[in-house]
């Protein structure tokens, strides 16, 4: 009481306040500290990114495909150099003759690839190596269909290089024992203030007696429902038949 006689009532007053005040801000504190520790250590651990899910679909007067796939880091994080598990499945629809009556051909086909990605920064090279299945049947207008199954082996590159910033080089490629195939498509993408890339792209086919050429514009990176799409089209010259339209739809999600 010493102290209120000397510095009145209300100084009193609100010394003892301030006291109570500043040991409620310090438990108040301490609370907040172990309940931010406490969530800290509840709190799970994310995962690094280790699998890519993507899916396309080409559409064209005369053929329709459609394939979804997966690429799973093995041992690593799909950001870091290494050893890759590549699986791939699809199908397709067209017109087995040119000239009526047309016919229907269904095809299945199937990729499972191992490899390795070697990648510095945003770029990436990648190698794989495996097997390569198609299933085939043509659905006759008269008479019986006719089914086969073809196996053979596969191997696939694929190319992802940021030269400068603002700037993609798309390039994949493969090579299959099944009728000699072989395909390779090239696209470079220019960034455009919206954040997505526009450029040219090239593609180029061959299967025993048959060609394909195709010339378009792809528009690479586009973000929509969380996913990354990809948008293509243009004119497509083949070895059977004359110059068509085509399209392609692309999505992947990383995981």
């Amino acid at each position: 009481m010493a102290a209120c006689a000397t510095t009145g009532v209300g100084a009193c007053v609100a010394y003892r306040v301030g006291k109570a005040g500043l040991a409620g801000l310090a438990m108040s504190f301490a609370a907040a500290s172990i309940c931010t520790a406490s969530a800290e250590e509840e709190e799970p651990e994310r995962s690094p990114l280790s699998m890519v899910i993507f899916g396309s679909m080409e559409a064209g007067p005369t053929k329709t495909f459609l394939s979804v796939g997966m690429k799973r880091a093995l041992g690593s994080s799909i950001t870091d150099s290494g050893f890759r598990l590549f699986v791939k499945a699809g199908g397709a629809q067209e017109e087995t003759r040119r000239s009526k009556p047309h016919g229907t051909t269904y095809k299945a086909e199937s990729q499972a690839l191992i490899g390795y990605e070697w990648r510095i920064g945003d770029s990436f090279l990648a190698l794989y190596a495996g097997s390569d299945v198609e299933t085939e049947q043509q659905m006759e207008v008269f008479g019986p269909s006719v089914i086969r199954t073809r196996y053979g082996a596969r191997v696939q590159a694929d190319l992802w290089i940021v030269p400068t910033p603002g700037m993609i080089v798309q390039a994949n490629g493969y090579l299959s024992t099944i009728n000699g195939r072989l395909w390779a498509r090239v696209a470079p993408g220019w960034q455009v203030p919206a954040g997505f890339y526009v450029g040219p792209e090239f593609e180029a086919y061959r299967e025993r007696d048959y060609r394909k050429l195709r010339l378009g514009l792809h528009l690479t990176g586009l973000r929509f429902l969380g996913l990354e799409w990809r948008l293509s089209g243009g004119l497509q010259s083949t070895s059977n038949r004359p110059s068509e339209y085509y399209g392609t739809l692309g999505l992947h999600w990383l995981r």
